[in-house]
């Protein structure tokens, strides 16, 4: 088994690849990284692409992106971050048949500063040593530095949250469906993967509105930009008075801070197929595979380091 696949000891470099204006679960992940800095030495941002209600297209999701990542550097203090921010891709790979294929040689990137930054950096960094990369969207940008570098697979490890649990009657999910060809291309590489799938896993991390208000309402302007957006979010989603919202990316950055916030077991490497699922055939290489996550435990050490703005706090065990 690939060592890199073993939850890391000590402290390591990450780099954040986010749609963050998506939804409401990326504001959180980047906070909550920017607040493990006893652990996480953050060496990049990047905005994904996405396309949705929220947007008008991948360029347009990427754009809106990148200005809420500042939008949070500014509402944390740390407009030092700024200058490792980088724009990412305007569009998705193009299916084509190297797509269905997997073909990375069929593929081509989609060119961006945040791939360019990707590679450069893991220059850095070697297999005794890699550079993390939490990807919490639509895979291209991580796809398009392997397309462009394969040799970066060596160096780097990529957390992905994407697709649905291996037993899920299905795989559409959305990080997974916004670029199909992206994920079979970093899937397919043979680059360490930690597969953090959504439905029938992340899903069970969800909190409920009097928890967010409880714990956040009124602590800082950040956590009361949370609280609102979260709000304001599931008001639009015309849902029962006893709504849940599921925080999904912060999953994918908690899986680095402390190895008892998650379960996790070896798979061989899932592809997804044209039918909506994962095919049954599997890749050769393994990789780790997140089956549980232990909610309870992450979001009081969620909770508590985003109280506490900047700073770090101590982390929680069960």
């Amino acid at each position: 088994m690939d060592r890199r696949l073993h939850f890391p000891k000590g402290m390591v470099d990450v780099v954040l690849d986010t749609d963050t204006y998506n939804e409401v679960d990326d504001q959180f992940a980047l906070a909550y990284m920017l607040c493990s800095g006893d652990k996480l030495n953050v060496k990049g941002i990047s905005a994904a692409p996405f396309h949705n209600s929220r947007s008008c297209g991948p360029g347009d999701g990427m754009e809106k992106s990148f200005q809420e990542i500042h939008r949070i550097l500014e509402l944390m203090g740390r407009e030092d971050m700024k200058e490792v921010v980088y724009r990412g891709a305007d569009r998705f790979l193009d299916a084509g048949d190297g797509g269905r294929d997997s073909n990375a040689s069929s593929v081509h990137p989609a060119e961006s500063a945040a791939a360019r930054h990707l590679i450069g950096l893991s220059c850095s960094y070697s297999a005794d040593n890699p550079l993390y990369v939490i990807s919490i969207a639509a895979a291209t940008n991580v796809a398009s530095a392997l397309l462009m570098d394969p040799s970066i697979r060596e160096r780097i490890v990529v957390v992905w949250l994407g697709g649905n649990g291996l037993h899920w009657p299905h795989n559409r999910e959305f990080n997974l469906e916004q670029d199909v060809t992206a994920a079979r291309v970093v899937l397919g590489s043979g680059v360490p993967v930690i597969l953090l799938p959504c439905q029938g896993v992340v899903s069970g991390f969800s909190l409920t509105r009097p928890e967010l208000e409880y714990w956040l309402k009124g602590r800082n302007p950040l956590c009361d930009y949370l609280v609102e957006t979260v709000c304001s979010y599931m008001e639009g989603k015309d849902c029962l008075p006893t709504w849940s919202k599921t925080i999904w990316d912060v999953t994918a950055v908690a899986w680095l801070v402390d190895g008892r916030f998650m379960d996790s077991r070896m798979e061989h490497c899932p592809l997804p197929g044209n039918d909506g699922r994962w095919m049954e055939k599997r890749c050769a290489h393994e990789i780790r595979y997140v089956y549980h996550i232990n909610r309870d435990v992450l979001f009081y050490d969620l909770f508590k380091k985003l109280s506490a703005g900047q700073g770090t706090s101590d982390v929680v065990h069960d």
